[in-house]
C-alpha cells in the first residue's frame, strides 16, 4: 500500500473514532456540563496513558516531540471550549460547517507549503474531501439566520486551533506515539482546569464521569491513529480525511437515537467516500 493509502486508511479509523467520541460525548453533554465530560475523559485517559507508559517502560523521547505535543494539548483544549462558547450563541449548523472546513485546511495549507504540491489525484481528493466536510457539518436547518458575527468569528478561530492542533501534532511524531500522547493530555487537562476556574459550570457537578471516559479514551484512541497516520503519509491527506469525523456521529445517531441524516448529509457521506478513494491511490 502506497503511503497516501496507508495514511487515508489509518486516518478513516480517526475519524470513525473521533465521532464515536463526539457522539458519546455528546449524549453526556445532555446531562452535565460539556467541559466536565470533556475533562473528565481527558482527565482518566491521561491516567491511562501514564500507567501504560511506566508499566512498559516506553522510552522518552526527545524534548522537541514533547513541546510540540503539550502545545496542540494546551491551545486544543482552548479552542475546544472557544467552540463550545460559538455553538451556544449561534446557529450550529452553519458555526459547525465553518470550523469543520478550517480544521482541514489549515493543515492543507501547510502542507502545501511544506511538503509541496500533491498530485492530481490526490489535489481533487483533497477538495472532495473539504466539500465533503461542509455538506456533512453544515444543516441547511439552520441557515445562520440570526447568528451573530461573534459567533462565526468565534467558530472560525477555533477551527483555525484545531487545525493548528493537528499540525503540532504531526510535528510531535517520528520518535514514539504514547509519551507524545501524554504530554498532548496533560497539558489539556490543565488548560481545560484553568478554563473551568475561570468560568466554572453553575449546575450540579455530577452525571458526566461514564460518558466522559468512554469519550475520552475514544479520542484518544483516534488522537494515536491520527498521530500513526501523519508519520505515514502527508498531513493534508490525514487531516482531511480525519475531519471526516462528523459523519461517524450523524451515523450513530441515526443507528441508536434514530435521529436520520439529511439529503444534503447523506450526499456528503457519498463525496467523502468518494474522496477517500481518490485520496488512497
Amino acid at each position: 500500500m502506497s503511503s497516501s493509502g496507508a495514511a487515508a486508511g489509518l486516518g478513516l479509523i480517526s475519524a470513525a473514532t473521533w465521532g464515536g467520541s463526539d457522539f458519546v460525548g455528546g449524549l453526556g453533554a445532555r446531562r452535565a456540563p460539556a467541559l466536565l465530560v470533556v475533562c473528565s475523559g481527558h482527565l482518566v485517559s491521561l491516567f491511562v496513558l501514564l500507567a501504560v507508559c511506566l508499566g512498559m517502560k516506553v522510552a522518552l523521547p526527545g524534548a522537541h516531540p514533547l513541546i510540540y505535543a503539550a502545545l496542540g494539548g494546551a491551545e486544543g483544549a482552548v479552542a475546544l471550549a472557544v467552540f463550545y462558547r460559538a455553538l451556544a450563541m449561534g446557529a450550529m449548523g452553519l458555526t459547525a460547517a465553518l470550523t469543520g472546513l478550517l480544521t482541514a485546511l489549515v493543515p492543507v495549507l501547510f502542507s502545501l507549503i511544506h511538503d509541496g504540491l500533491p498530485t492530481p489525484l490526490t489535489a481533487a481528493g483533497l477538495a472532495m474531501g473539504c466539500v465533503a466536510i461542509w455538506l456533512i457539518s453544515h444543516s441547511p436547518r439552520a441557515r445562520g439566520a440570526g447568528t451573530p458575527p461573534l459567533a462565526l468569528l468565534l467558530g472560525a478561530l477555533s477551527g483555525i486551533g484545531f487545525g493548528t492542533q493537528l499540525i503540532l501534532f504531526k510535528m510531535a511524531g517520528g520518535e514514539g506515539l504514547l509519551w507524545p500522547m501524554t504530554a498532548a493530555r496533560a497539558a489539556g487537562v490543565v488548560a481545560m482546569v484553568l478554563v473551568l476556574l475561570v468560568k466554572p459550570p453553575k449546575c450540579a457537578w455530577r452525571g458526566f464521569w461514564l460518558t466522559g471516559i468512554m469519550a475520552g479514551m475514544l479520542d484518544t484512541f483516534g488522537n494515536l491513529v491520527y498521530f500513526r497516520a501523519t508519520e505515514l503519509g502527508r498531513l493534508d491527506v490525514a487531516a482531511v480525511v480525519c475531519s471526516l469525523y462528523p459523519a461517524g456521529t450523524i451515523l450513530l445517531a441515526a443507528l441508536v437515537l434514530r435521529e436520520w441524516p439529511t439529503r444534503r448529509q447523506v450526499g456528503g457521506m457519498g463525496v467523502a467516500l468518494v474522496a477517500v478513494v481518490l485520496l488512497s491511490l
